[in-house]
Parts: C-alpha cells; structure tokens; sequence
C-alpha cells in the first residue's frame, strides 16, 4: 500500500536495486507490484528495475524524452467527450510486468468469461431460457438501452455474437484479481495498446528482448481471421464503422484500420440496398462484407433505433437480418456489460458451462430484488453506487460507481430519492481498493493504482485467443477506485515475461496464402474528399506563403526607395485581404503588421495557420492513408506557426518563419510524389493541388500582370509563381509582359503555370473510373475539354484580366464538378449510374 513502510527481504544479487528501492521509499513508497507474496521483489521487477537503477538520470529522462516525441510526431492522441481539440497520449515510461504463471491464470479466466457471455448472449437472444425458467429476471435483460429488441430470433451471420471482448480487472492489495467491468459493445483500446507496445520496446529495446516478452501480432492476426472466416467471399471488404473524426478514439480506430488493412468508413459513406451493405466508392457501390462496428447499437439504424441518429446506416438491421453483412460485435451484444447482470454471473457460469468462475466479480447486489435492496440500504455508507445498466444522458443512473461519503447533503439526498423511485435502475458494489504499480512522475517510481483490460478474440475454429498483455490506465489519485482516460489518467504497456525466448511474429502472411495484386482497392468517396481537401488546404498555405514573403521584400525595397514598390505593397495586402488571411483593419495598416497577422492569426480564416490547421484537422480523418513522416512534417508546421505571445521582434522573424514554413511544405509535397502508390488517392490528393495552384495563379495574373503592370508586379508574379530562374534563362532582354504571362499561365512545360495544371488535372480525370457504361464523357471531363481548349489556343498578347477571371471561373465550376462526381455522401448523394458487378 502506498505510503506504508513494508519489511522487504534482501537477495544478495539484488543489492544495488534494493538500495534505489531505499532512496526512494521514504518518499513514494513501494508499489504493491514490486513485491511478491513471500516479502521479496519479484524476480522480473527485480531484473527490470536493477537494469534501470544503473542507467544515469539524464539518460532515463533521454529515453523518456523520445518516447514523448514519438507520441507528439506521430499524432498518438484521444480525445475527452465534450473538448474540441485532441490530447496528446499520456503514455507512463514504466510498463506493467506480469509473471508467466500469473498470466496463465488471467488468461484462463477472461477466455471462460467470454465462452460465458457468447452462451448468455446467444441464449437471451435465442430461446431466451434463462430468463423462462428462472435463472434471470427479465428486468436485468431488457431494462437498459443495450437490449435490442429487432435482434431477436436473429442468427447472427458469421454465427457469432462477439468477436471481440474485454475485461476490466483490478488487483486488490491481496494479490487477487477481480473483474471489474465487462466490455462487449465495442471494446476500445486495443489499438492503444498496440501503440503502447511501440513506444516502449523503442525505450528499453535491449530490456524488451532479454526479459522475453510476449508479441502481441499473433492476437491481432487471429482476430483478422476470425472476421475473414465469417465472411461469405474468400476475400472480404473488412470495414470499421467509427462515428468519425470527433470519436474520442479515432486515432486508435485508424491505426487499427491500417495494421490489420481494414477500411475506415462512417455512417453516411455506407448504404443497404437489396439486403446488401455497400460502401460508396468513386467507382459506384461495392459490397461490404463485415463491418467491425465502433458506434454504439442503439445508433447504428435510424430507421428502427435512434431516429436521431447520424452516425449508422438506414436498414442496416435489415441487411443483418437477411445474412447480406457481418456486423460485430453484433448489435445487442452490449446486453452483457449491465452492471445487474454481474450478481447472476455466478450461478449462469455453473448452469451453462458447468464450472465456477476462475475469475471472480466484485460483488455486486441489482436493487430489482427486495433482498438485494435491503441489503444494500443496509449497508449503503460502505458500498458504492452505480447505475445499473448503460443510459443515456447524465442522470444519477447513468454514472459510474460513486461513494456515499463523497456526496454532499443535496446529492445524498437526490440520490436516495432515485434509489426509492426506481431501485431497479440501480446496484450496490464492494469497494475494492486497486493495487499499485510503479509510474514514473517527477523522477521518480510512484505507486499508483492501475485497472488492466484484457482482450480476447475469437477464433476461426471457434474458441477464443487471449491478447498477451492488454491495456493498462494509471491513475494519479492514490485511491482511485475506477481509472478512465480523463484528467489525472495515463496508460501502461502490458509485459507478459514468457518462461523461454519469444519468436518475433508479425502479421506477414506466407508467400503461398497471398495473391499477388497491383491495384491498390477502390477509394471510398469519403477518403478522396479528405485528401482532395487536404492538398487544397497545403497548396492555399504554400500560395498565401509565397504572397508574404513577396510583401516582406516589396517592403524593404520600398524602404530603400526603389520606386513601384509601394504600389505591389499595397496590391500584395489587397490580396492578402480578398483571400482571408488579414482583416479590414490590417489591410488599412502597415505592411509589417499585415505580414505577421496573415501568417499567425489564429482569427483570420484563411491566414496560414487556420489552413495548416485545418490541413491537420482533414488529414486527422484519414490518417489511416498517410505515412508517420507526412504526419510528423503537418504537425511540425503547425508547432513552427503557432506563437502564442508574439516578441516585439516578431515582425522581424516573420520572413525566416516563411522560408521555413515552405521548406516544410515542400518537403510534404515531396513525400507525396516519391512515396505514395499512384492509386486514385494520390491522384485526389494531387488533382486538389493542381487546381487550387491554378486558380492561385489566375488570381495574382489578375492583380500583377495587367496591362498597367510595373517592372516591381511583374518579379513578384514570378517570384510567386517560382519561375524567376526560367524567365531570366530564356530572356535576356528583361521584364515585359507578353512572356511573363506565357510563362506563368500557358507554357505547358513550367510546373507552376497553369497550363501545366490543366494537363496534369487532364491526366488524373482520364486515369479515374468512369460510371458511365455509354461511352459518354462525364461532367468533369466535360468541363475540362473546354478549359484544355482555351488554354491552348490562347494567346499570351491577348490574355487579359478577363479572360484569366473566366479561366479560374472555369477552374472553379470543375472543382464542383468533381466533387458533384465522386465525394458521395448522405441521403442526397448522386445516384449510381452503374450498380452491375458488385465486388
């Protein structure tokens, strides 16, 4: 127990840990973890922390360090219900070790409590015995929101109602295990878990290998295959339905999508049709065959659940009841994580698999019962309080376990009156004090109390395959009695010490179960409005860049009186002000302060940090398709904008912030265009930047290369359009202004111009897949027959404004066009054209 003086017996071989044990008891104490039920350091503790005890502390805050960047440069994050911004992974430095034979025990019990909750679940949702002869009240099965009534009678397809489940455990201070909540809806933290793994085998890589510890690749891959074997076709569509970007574990769900090669979809991008569930797709509807659903059940058909729901799909239930779709866990399965439940689990256990439970439930009283009630009014100051079952809404039944004592005069008394009104919706809970572990804080192993969630898969022959390790959350509260990931939480790695070297496994298949491909899937609509709107956003960053750097050298000149400087200043700011980044204030004053506020301000929507921004914020919803570096460069962007309390020296540094910030951009474009597959993704992602680049140079065509235009307007348009080097090499006589608008809006062969951008939007549009089975052109490429028209017979002496006005017009109407074509969401979506040969 933290803050207690234990008598610890001394190996000899030990001396040098039992002497960093010393320095810091006095001020911690010593983790229940660290010691075993003989008075001595465990034997892995013992090895794990000797090896630490010899590492100086600047190399323990070293190691600590780079974990931390990990997690920052890779976007590991979660998300609180109710904040809008996401959180940075609280991952403790210190893993949670458990012993061979300890584990063998855990993993005994959580696999018999799943074998458990399949035969319950397949039981109320079948012939529902249990509760005809008695063993179960019917008030415990359909009084929460978790009893889906339309799901009835009905075989779950794939012949499994979970194919996923966890456990939450606690350790009392006696060493015993006790379970303290079941997760069957849709058990998160897996894919944290899986990141955690990451983070610290990187920390203590030589520990990791030598302390033999399990992999977790063998369980993730047997859950993939357990979701393959229930699908009808030999080579399923595997999606994750999520409730989307603002879920407080979306990262999680997208990391899990890409290692296991699963599709991220949401509600809107699916639709049933002839009992089918299809994604929409830019090349029309493909079929579904699994679903791995991370929406709550109630929320996954507005037809017949929560009218009000936007995040599940219309007739779903439908599709399930006719076999056309796997979906898991199966809707209805959250049945099982009912806190009245717990008390019966006992007698179920011995009545459906013939044996008591190896591990046990905190014991738990459900009110519904007079004996039960009494007992728990009774005894109402030593137990906790919880909501029987999982309700909407934060009512005083829908909250976590909560002690009597905690409570002020007002909410005892509200809650006492609940109890009376309905005791049903309530349970009476032993408190059990959690165990502690050791968790690095402020340089030094604190005990603090810790829940451990197991997870099992099930498997294709049927049975169930523990994870070797789980997800571990720490609290600083030294009396926590429930840990979740808010304020004050943070997670563990999980190391299950195996008695003999571990293999390295991973998730590579052998080289005759995989058929080789080169087409890399069809893109779902949602993913390729995403990255079309992702390039949009980095190529209008890059454009608006480019324009404050041109204000920052047109200012200096006009500081050392070089004449027209101050005309393109002021055309620069006016710019500035019609795209967004400066306001009417800013624009009326000083170019210095004009520079400083389009780059930084935070209010401004289109300064250059409310794009990069909101570059990040798109990429966060398809995180699954772009690599760790292509997100550790946006957010290293995003860090090197962001200045809080901008110095007095701030207008000075603006020009280097520039420079660096379209480093950086280029070293995004560059990502793109060497490391991604030329698949329909990367065309979005580049077409998007095509046009918002054409449209740019339309833009400041229109401002800097007009008929009046100065020698000071023409450089800044090739500064702008990067093409100084080009026009210099080919005219030796100077500035003029019939070939500064051929270079910059028709030469075919400079990459800014905006014929450039035409032929390779020309490219993309002819490379997509095209609905139409009659030969006809489709809108897009419609549109663009024109614009490739007039950009070739367009000659540079007659190009004016209003011909550059009307080709951005037209750059703009394709723009709709495409996304009219292929980002199909919602209800309103355009129709499939061709719905034939379903894959």
């Amino acid at each position: 127990m933290a803050g207690e003086t234990k008598t610890v017996r001394r190996p000899g071989k030990d001396a040098r840990l039992m002497e960093w044990l010393d320095r810091y008891r006095p001020l911690t104490g010593i983790p229940d973890e660290l010691i075993g039920p003989d008075g001595a350091p465990r034997a892995y503790w013992a090895k794990f922390l000797s090896e630490l005890s010899q590492s100086p502390a600047r190399e323990m805050d070293q190691r600590f360090a780079q974990a931390t960047r990990h997690i920052r440069d890779t976007g590991v994050s979660y998300r609180i219900y109710g904040e809008a911004t996401e959180r940075n992974w609280p991952i403790n430095p210190l893993p949670l070790i458990l012993g061979q034979e300890e584990w063998d025990e855990i993993a005994a019990g959580v696999e018999q409590r799943a074998t458990l909750m399949e035969a319950v679940l397949k039981d109320l949702y079948g012939p529902a015995r249990l509760v005809s002869e008695g063993d179960l009240p019917a008030a415990v099965v359909t009084g929460g929101a978790d009893f889906i009534r339309p799901m009835r009678g009905v075989t779950p397809p794939g012949g499994r109602y979970m194919h996923l489940y966890a456990v939450d455990l606690g350790r009392g201070p006696d060493g015993r295990w006790w379970v303290l909540d079941d997760r069957s809806q849709a058990p998160s933290g897996a894919g944290y878990a899986l990141e955690n793994r990451l983070v610290l085998s990187r920390t203590y890589p030589t520990l990791y290998n030598s302390m033999n510890v399990e992999r977790l690749a063998p369980f993730f891959a047997t859950f993939r295959d357990g979701l393959t074997e229930a699908a009808s076709r030999s080579e399923p569509r595997i999606c994750l339905l999520s409730p989307g970007p603002y879920s407080e574990t979306y990262f999680e769900q997208a990391h899990l999508a890409r290692y296991l090669g699963f599709l991220v979809v949401v509600g809107e991008v699916l639709v049933v049709r002839e009992g089918l569930a299809l994604v929409r797709t830019i090349a029309g509807l493909k079929r579904a065959d699994v679903i791995w659903r991370r929406v709550d059940a109630d929320f996954i058909d507005p037809l017949e659940l929560s009218s009000a729901s936007r995040l599940g799909v219309p007739g779903l239930l439908e599709a399930i009841r006719s076999g056309g779709v796997v979906v898991t866990n199966m809707p209805g399965s959250g049945l099982v994580e009912s806190r009245a439940l717990l008390g019966f689990l006992p007698a179920l256990s011995r009545r459906l698999l013939g044996e008591d439970l190896k591990l046990p439930n905190i014991a738990t009283w459900w009110c519904g019962q007079p004996k039960e009630r009494a007992l728990v009014e009774r005894h109402i100051d030593d137990l906790a309080i919880a909501g029987a079952f999982r309700r909407p809404g934060q009512g005083l039944a829908s909250g976590g376990p909560r002690l009597m004592a905690d409570l002020d005069k007002t909410e005892r008394a509200a809650l006492l009156t609940a109890m009376r009104q309905r005791p049903m919706d309530f349970v009476g809970q032993e408190i059990v004090r959690l165990s502690t572990t050791p968790a690095w804080r402020d340089g030094a192993p604190k005990p603090s109390p810790f829940v451990l969630r197991v997870y099992a898969a099930a498997t294709p022959d049927g049975g169930w395959k523990v994870m070797p390790g789980g997800f571990c959350r720490i609290s600083h509260t030294p009396d926590a009695r429930a840990v979740t990931m808010g304020e004050g939480a943070e997670a563990a790695d999980v190391w299950v010490l195996a008695d003999r070297p571990v293999a390295r496994v991973t998730l590579m298949a052998g080289r005759e179960k995989v058929h080789v491909r080169r087409i890399p899937g069809h893109l779902p609509s949602r993913a390729a409005d995403n990255l079309y709107w992702l390039g949009r956003y980095l190529e209008r960053a890059e454009a608006t860049l480019r324009l404050v750097r041109g204000l920052r050298t047109s200012l200096m000149e006009s500081e050392s009186a070089l004449r027209g400087a101050g005309e393109t200043q002021a055309k620069v700011q006016g710019v500035l002000f019609a795209w967004g980044a400066i306001d009417e204030d800013t624009f009326e004053g000083p170019a210095a302060e004009a520079a400083v506020a389009a780059v930084g301000d935070p209010e401004a929507y289109g300064s250059v940090i409310s794009l990069v921004r909101s570059a990040r914020r798109t990429a966060s919803s398809t995180r699954e398709r772009l690599s760790a570096d292509f997100w550790k460069l946006l957010v290293e962007l995003e860090v090197r904008l962001t200045v809080t309390n901008p110095a007095p020296g701030a207008r000075a540094e603006v020009l280097d912030r520039v420079e660096a910030a379209l480093q950086t951009l280029s070293a995004l474009s560059g990502l793109t265009q060497d490391n991604m597959i030329r698949g329909d993704g990367w065309r979005f992602l580049d077409m998007a930047r095509r046009i918002e680049r054409g449209v740019n140079t339309c833009r400041v065509a229109r401002q800097f290369a007009t008929e009046d235009a100065s020698a000071d307007d023409l450089d800044l348009l090739l500064d702008l359009a990067d093409s100084q080097i080009t026009y210099r090499a080919r005219y030796l006589e100077g500035l003029a202004l019939t070939p500064v608008r051929d270079l910059v809006m028709l030469d075919p062969f400079n990459p800014r111009s905006t014929a450039f951008q035409v032929g390779a939007l020309k490219a993309h549009l002819g490379a997509l897949p095209n609905l139409r089975d009659d030969g006809m052109l489709e809108e897009p490429q419609r549109l663009l027959v024109r614009i490739v028209a007039d950009i070739e017979a367009e000659d540079a002496a007659r190009l004016d404004s209003r011909k550059a006005l009307m080709l951005e017009q037209r750059l703009m109407q394709l723009s709709d066009a495409i996304a009219a074509r292929y980002f199909l969401q919602g209800s309103s979506a355009t129709p499939t054209k061709k719905i034939t040969g379903l894959a």
